[in-house]
């Protein structure tokens, strides 16, 4: 897709504080759900191609990442990591636990804007409560303090795909390090570790480190969607469109996804560092996140919260620019089903 295509405004800018315009404004904006509903099924769909997209761009940084948090890196450097990968692994390597966030991300993506639009419901029906019909048909602009509450509150049912994926991810991506240490691989592959979670602790193992995936993705989620709608509306006056009837290029929506990227991880990243130490730590080692974090400042001090950051910083933002290109280009090519 040329990176001018154009999408609508109204698909990312929900309008805020009611005002009482003519009969024809209020006529017209009456007519405007019906313009841009579309398909749950295409909603979902795209979200899964988005996500796929993300995870294929931004893998390779994710396992440094991880490496790096859980000791197993050969280098202080992103790229070293890459390049000592690739020679000794080729690109297989650099996809090392690839198949766990793969298989999760589109219904992830899918229960993630889908929850995100449900909060946005709540909010506004919680805001337009006690307005009277003309009232509650003309625009309403969530503002940022709205917004904030529908990602925080997306993050909660996302997190019951979102836990077990990452627990399977890090432990595979560890293990790779054990393995280039002449140790014995451990799982064959994500279906075998799945199966040796369940068998050895149930559900409550597959499910470890829940509490510290939600600290993460709270925060995580306001930033993400926060930064994400303030963006684009500042790209908006800066380039004079309508909010509700113009048109924002694809290439400012990537810049706005990626940026937003950014902030989510800048926010996440200290839980991120406790929930990988606690998803991949023998049985017994910890007794919670708490255990983990004082363990953590004894060992490394502060610092230690932020191991990983700089190849979290640097995927996020070609990682959500393909995330949103993915969705773009998905409901272009699935419109027949609005």
């Amino acid at each position: 897709m040329s990176t001018t295509s154009d999408i609508p405004a109204t698909a990312v800018v929900v309008p805020a504080h009611p005002t009482k315009p003519s009969t024809p404004a209020i006529e017209q904006e009456k007519e405007a759900p019906a313009k841009k509903s579309e398909s749950a099924v295409k909603s979902f769909i795209s979200g899964g191609v988005g996500g796929a997209c993300a995870v294929l761009v931004g893998h390779p940084l994710d396992l440094v990442k991880v490496r790096m948090q859980t000791g197993g890196a050969s280098s202080n450097s992103v790229f070293g990591m890459l390049s000592t990968t690739m020679r000794k692994e080729g690109i297989r390597g650099l996809y090392r636990g690839v198949s766990a966030p793969l298989t999760a991300v589109s219904p992830m993506f899918a229960v993630s804007f889908w929850s995100y639009d449900m909060g946005q419901r709540m909010v506004k029906a919680y805001g337009q409560n006690g307005m009277n019909e003309e009232e509650k048909a003309a625009p309403y602009t969530l503002s940022m303090g709205e917004i904030c509450v529908a990602g925080a509150f997306s993050a909660i049912p996302t997190t019951a795909i979102m836990a077990p994926s990452e627990r399977i991810k890090c432990l595979l991506q560890v293990q790779a390090n054990e393995v280039e240490k002449g140790g014995k691989a451990r799982y064959s592959g994500m279906l075998d570790c799945a199966k040796n979670l369940l068998k050895e602790g149930g559900l409550a193992s597959l499910y470890k480190g829940t509490g510290a995936t939600l600290l993460r993705d709270i925060p995580g989620t306001v930033a993400y969607f926060g930064t994400y709608e303030l963006t684009k509306r500042e790209l908006m006056k800066i380039q004079g469109i309508d909010p509700n009837n113009g048109q924002l290029s694809l290439t400012a929506v990537l810049f706005a996804g990626g940026f937003a990227g950014m902030a989510c991880w800048g926010i996440g990243i200290p839980a991120d560092v406790l929930k990988s130490r606690l998803q991949t730590a023998p049985e017994g080692k910890y007794s919670g996140i708490y255990d983990v974090y004082k363990a953590l400042i004894k060992e490394e001090g502060y610092a230690g919260l932020f191991r990983g950051m700089r190849p979290a910083l640097i995927r996020a933002f070609p990682a959500n620019a393909a995330c949103f290109l993915g969705v773009e280009v998905a409901k272009k090519m699935l419109g027949f089903m609005d």
